[in-house]
């Protein structure tokens, strides 16, 4: 009897180790600037602050042209339910590939707007996906897929 529950324990703790091992990634990846490089499109959507305090739902289409080695430019047009259509913004910034493959974003899309992003790379830099974590008060996320 001890035998065979020694067995079974043992089997359970192989069981559950090769489970580990098969969601772990064999190959880690590393990522950098490089594999973020040319233009995506980007569909946004979420909420954020009119001016003067109250929330609205926003959503937006973006051309935006990463540069390879951090430099960001952008066109937009952004709907917002209370300040209406925003068209064609033209907005600079730089971003950050980290080697776990997340990237780092601050960009202006205005004169006096700052925003931060973070993303996931997709598909070995054909696809982002975003969510905005300043200012505070925006909720957006975004996918951008490489044209």
């Amino acid at each position: 009897m001890k035998t065979s529950t020694m067995q079974r324990m043992i089997i359970a703790a192989f069981t559950v180790g090769a489970s580990a091992s098969a969601i772990a990634d064999p190959e880690p990846k590393s990522c950098s600037e490089s594999l973020v490089h040319g233009t995506y499109g980007i569909q946004m959507q979420g909420t954020n602050l009119a001016p003067g305090g109250a929330p609205q739902n926003v959503i937006g289409v973006v051309v935006r042209y990463y540069d390879g080695h951090g430099g960001i430019t952008q066109f937009d047009n952004i709907k917002g339910s209370i300040t209406g259509l925003v068209p064609n913004r033209f907005g600079t910034g730089t971003y950050q590939v980290n080697e776990d493959c997340t990237v780092d974003m601050l960009f202006q899309p205005a004169p006096g707007v700052l925003i931060q992003e973070k993303a996931v790379i997709v598909d070995n830099g054909q696809e982002l996906r975003s969510i905005t974590v300043l200012p505070v008060t925006t909720m957006v996320t975004a996918v951008h897929r490489k044209i």
